[in-house]
């Protein structure tokens, strides 16, 4: 038996960057607004908080299986709760650099041109750091001033946090003529918790509508639509062993950029033969995941705890002996600190590798961590695709020689930074059941033949259905994808306010 509940005028799928950001955007607006998430509210202690066992348990692997492109299963990694990812993620808030929204040579190929440019994001990039309390320096006289930052109309809301521990590290990175750069963070300052997530900076604030409910444990199964194909017209859900359907005027899908193209496919009718809104063929194509690799740097003994504060894009779009892009640096902190994200594990992985039989917790008190993160290229190989029971990953990486010459450059600045007492740098890269930065299934775009939604992230075919996770993305740069679905849920809810 399937209950009807009562309509509303606004249906928003997942709370995490896109969804929470949303719903405080349209809260005030005084229309009936429901918030659907597929988990529940996570207790204070498991949020952004492990120790090394944490994650020999994989506490933050979805309860579900999913299966790689040779049919081989795995448990994803990530977080179904009221936040999303963000309650897990590592909350470094970094704009997307200028260059990125044009069409970007690549040794692997061509990175596509955006329908928007830079221009078109940048109020939106600076109203989500003053939301998100993000903490960083910019501006041409800042101490350490990265070179390939793009103009912002406001500074940060909060100044930098301190590089404390790597001071000196900073110092001898920048003494080799590189510009190593405070990491903007965002950061509540509210109950000693050092982390801003969608649901303090989203879903709290849109809670205290009284227009706005939330419901929690509500696992969305099916979109569906009119007898025409051309509107949604109900959600449903399961919450315990009860369904539901949910009936809206606008359907905003925020379920991240793989479980939203999956639902999209599983809501194939006969208007929608091969998935909602997908007649283009391109719904759950183009899947990008940046390559990360994990490189462990030996130091002298610290807390373990230390925040992350450094990040470096000398490299970004190149060097002198290579001539394409190549990516970002940025510092993972203290391997032990409270502040932690879901792709640690490759981190601890190579801790393991680096001393085996060592404590880990031990070794990480005398370990620096540093990601290394570089593009991946759209292709429409790399696909979500749902056999009518299980949900597969067809993904290949790519762009891979440029990734290789970034995290070949950055050991070579840390063999200069530390010397003789230097070495050896083991890595470890970021295996597919990491679905962290994750982004591309369905790309906005002028043309209904070559995208799934327009450029206000409605769909091309279904008038009422909005998508506003890192799916929208035609290409995924080399930083953090976070901080531009925040600026896009922004301003994508000015657009539905304004109707």
């Amino acid at each position: 038996m399937i209950i009807d509940d009562q309509h509303y005028d606004i249906i928003i799928i997942g709370t995490g960057a896109g969804g929470g950001t949303l719903a405080h955007r349209l809260a005030s607006s005084g229309k009936r607004i429901l918030i659907l998430e597929r988990g529940d509210f996570m207790a204070l202690e498991e949020q952004n908080r492990t120790s090394v066992d944490v994650f020999k348990r994989e506490r933050y692997h979805a309860p579900e299986q999913w299966y790689d492109q040779d049919g081989e299963p795995f448990a994803p990694q990530t977080n179904y709760a009221v936040g999303g990812n963000t309650k897990i993620y590592a909350a470094a808030l970094l704009r997307l650099r200028d260059r990125d929204f044009t069409a970007v040579p690549h040794q692997g190929g061509l990175s596509p041109a955006w329908p928007l440019g830079y221009s078109d994001f940048e109020p939106y990039y600076s109203e989500a750091e003053q939301l998100y309390q993000v903490h960083g320096n910019w501006g041409s006289d800042s101490l350490g001033h990265d070179p390939t930052e793009p103009e912002h109309s406001q500074g940060y809301p909060f100044p930098a946090e301190p590089h404390g521990v790597l001071e000196q590290d900073v110092a001898a990175i920048a003494a080799q003529g590189l510009h190593p750069t405070p990491l903007p963070l965002s950061l509540t300052r509210q109950d000693d918790d050092p982390t801003g997530d969608s649901q303090v900076f989203g879903i709290d604030l849109a809670l205290k509508h009284g227009n706005v409910t939330l419901k929690t444990n509500a696992r969305v199964t099916a979109l569906h639509t009119n007898s025409s194909g051309q509107v949604v017209k109900a959600v449903e859900a399961r919450i315990g062993d009860q369904a539901f359907l949910f009936l809206g005027d606008i359907i905003v899908l925020a379920c991240g950029a793989i479980n939203s193209a999956a639902l999209l496919l599983q809501s194939a009718n006969e208007k929608h033969p091969n998935g909602l809104g997908n007649g283009s063929g391109l719904v759950g194509r183009n899947l990008m995941k940046q390559s990360l690799t994990a490189i462990i740097q030996r130091s002298q003994p610290n807390s373990g705890t230390f925040r992350r504060s450094v990040s470096l894009n000398d490299f970004y779009w190149g060097d002198g002996e290579f001539d394409f892009p190549m990516g970002h640096i940025e510092n993972i902190g203290g391997l032990l600190q409270d502040v932690i994200y879901a792709e640690s594990p490759p981190v601890l992985s190579v801790l393991a590798k680096l001393m085996p039989g060592a404590g880990l917790a031990q070794l990480a008190k005398r370990s620096i961590g540093w990601w290394a993160q570089s593009e991946t290229l759209p292709d429409p190989d790399n696909r979500i695709r749902w056999n009518g029971k299980k949900l597969f990953l067809d993904y290949k990486a790519n762009n891979l020689e440029a990734h290789d010459r970034l995290v070949y450059r950055w050991i070579e600045v840390l063999k200069a930074v530390d010397g003789p007492r230097g070495g050896p740098y083991p890595r470890g890269e970021v295996p597919i059941q990491v679905v962290a930065n994750q982004c591309g299934t369905c790309r906005f775009g002028k043309d209904p033949a070559t995208s799934v939604l327009d450029l206000n992230c409605r769909s091309h075919e279904v008038e009422n259905l909005y998508v506003v996770d890192s799916s929208f993305f035609p290409s995924s740069g080399s930083v953090s994808p976070a901080l531009t679905i925040i600026a896009n849920a922004l301003r994508v809810g000015e657009y539905l306010a304004a109707r």
